[in-house]
């Protein structure tokens, strides 16, 4: 139903959105879905993927995140930024893009290793999840947008993807999350804070920026999603 000259749609229907657009299509599908930290990439990532599968009665999609290019502790330690934990430059976008190709270009199949991300050791796993058959890849992160001279390596990312979303959320409400997020990951409530203000929010800027470019951009509402 219209709300305020937006659409209002469900988890199935984008999914349905998603099969409508891969079907007939050679090779993979590759979905992009960016947006802030704390916004619900993951959490939307997975609901497609599940929908997907559901309907299709077989395991058609997968999900590939970014956030398995995080640089290591050790990596960032060595760095000197591991206080900088989350912003551009903190991943290995190189590897991203590289990866991302290889998923484009692998015939449906053949085994793809992708990284992940424990949020309960704060390290990524190298071949987390395997992209074997699946003809649908949902991937999902914060800088999937972004293309400006400040950022060129992350500028390689969208032309490789079919389609991208962006999930809008409010200020507080990201904030509120990542405090939470922060807290549970072992910091305490200062410096959750810190971290927030001195980083995460302004990771948020940055990709709020890059909204613009997708092609689709999403807000939460009730158990669904409002298309603005």
């Amino acid at each position: 139903m219209a709300i305020r000259g937006s659409v209002e749609t469900s988890l199935a229907e984008l999914a349905a959105r998603v099969r409508r657009r891969a079907d007939g299509q050679p090779g993979r599908f590759l979905l992009g879905i960016a947006g802030p930290p704390g916004a619900g990439k993951s959490t939307l990532a997975r609901g497609i993927r599940d929908e997907l599968n559901l309907a299709a009665g077989t395991r058609i999609a997968e999900v590939a995140p970014m956030d398995g290019f995080h640089l290591t502790n050790t990596q960032l330690r060595a760095l000197g930024v591991l206080d900088r934990k989350g912003e551009p430059d903190t991943f290995d976008a190189a590897g991203y893009v590289a990866l991302l190709r290889t998923v484009r270009e692998t015939a449906l199949g053949v085994p793809v290793p992708w990284p992940t991300y424990d949020r309960e050791v704060h390290e990524p796993v190298p071949g987390g999840v395997v992209i074997d058959a699946a003809s649908i890849v949902v991937t999902e992160g914060n800088y999937l947008l972004l293309d400006d001279r400040a950022h060129p390596e992350w500028a390689e990312v969208r032309p490789l993807l079919d389609e991208t979303w962006y999930l809008d959320v409010p200020r507080p409400i990201i904030e509120q999350r990542l405090l939470r997020r922060h807290i549970r990951g072992g910091r305490t409530p200062e410096a959750a804070k810190t971290k927030v203000a001195q980083s995460d929010l302004r990771n948020a800027a940055l990709v709020e920026a890059t909204r613009a470019r997708a092609d689709l951009v999403l807000r939460k509402a009730g158990r669904g999603y409002r298309i603005d």
